[in-house]
């Protein structure tokens, strides 16, 4: 089967349509029906249906997605297993979530180019579910993402455990901030899960909502006093809108999320995902020592916490 021809056929159903994959693939429609069509007949099925002015799967084409996913992930794999042999590292795709991209991912990516020089790195931030979704259609290579995980087709391994805190800022009176707007990120985020758990813990089940898509974005009106959010402490600690913010602690139950690194279960043991996994247990160890340090250095000469992302006694 013609992997060209495949390929087409998978930006056919991402793009939803045979003009928006000819944009995509940059070509014209054209080839695209061409090869669409030649795939068709090499398999002798219909594999789409027109409805309307879209596309959509036909039974027959459902079943060729899956088979089609795995034969380009496989050819991915097959460059990179070759070029690793031939001591060139190849590209490697990680997804993460964007708060472990801000406090954690950096040095672990740069310990990594440094043991694999020619390696081409392509990063991605999304919520957990799409990380998940992106790396069960073979989009990803792995990915960092917020616990729990589970799915048949996926590897997981433990790198860090999170403490969440409630967030809000220095201005705002204890009593107050149940009642601030719950500023989370999109449909999808594992912490977004955890603070409409905290929510319905507390009884603010009224209490407003407010969504946002960076963590920056976040933060700033956090400390602005325009709401309050659930993160993880060492986040809040690094950023720079610390001073400006205090924290709260949780309960256990609610604020303690472990990351998770999680493969598919057909991945081919490449050596830098390997290497990846041990650098990640070093460094995050490293870090965890490192904060916890600075937690414990982050008191006030009367042994109180000072107002910037201590938590409440």
């Amino acid at each position: 089967m013609d992997l060209a021809a495949l390929n087409t056929f998978i930006s056919v159903i991402e793009q939803g349509g045979i003009l928006a994959a000819s944009r995509h693939l940059n070509t014209v429609q054209s080839n695209v029906t061409s090869r669409i069509k030649r795939l068709e007949e090499a398999l002798d099925t219909q594999l789409f249906y027109r409805q309307g002015r879209g596309l959509i799967l036909s039974p027959s084409g459902q079943v060729l997605e899956s088979y089609a996913r795995r034969m380009l992930q496989l050819e991915i794999q097959a460059t990179q297993a070759v070029r690793q042999a031939g001591n060139q590292s190849g590209e490697l795709r990680i997804g993460t979530m964007e708060s472990f991209a801000a406090l954690r991912l950096s040095p672990i990516l740069q310990q990594l180019r440094r043991n694999h020089a020619g390696l081409q790195l392509q990063i991605s931030t999304n919520t957990t579910a799409a990380l998940v979704q992106d790396l069960l259609q073979h989009k990803l290579d792995c990915a960092f993402v917020g616990g729990p995980a589970e799915h048949p087709d996926i590897t997981v391994s433990q790198v860090i455990e999170e403490e969440l805190v409630l967030v809000h800022s220095c201005q705002s009176d204890t009593p107050a901030v149940a009642m601030l707007p719950l500023i989370m990120f999109r449909e999808g985020c594992a912490y977004r899960t955890r603070a409409l758990n905290w929510q319905r813990h507390t009884g603010n089940n009224g209490q407003p909502l407010m969504e946002m898509g960076s963590l920056d974005g976040i933060l700033s009106c956090v400390a602005a006093g325009l709401g309050c959010t659930l993160l993880p402490a060492a986040v809040v600690a690094a950023s720079s809108h610390c001073q400006a913010l205090e924290t709260t602690t949780l309960p256990p139950e609610l604020a303690m999320v472990p990351t998770l690194l999680i493969q598919h279960k057909d991945a081919l043991p490449l050596p830098v995902l390997s290497d990846l996994s041990a650098q990640v247990s070093q460094l995050l160890a490293d870090q965890q020592l490192a904060t916890e340090d600075a937690k414990a250095c982050h008191i006030s000469p009367s042994n109180k916490p000072v107002c910037s992302a201590a938590p409440r006694p």
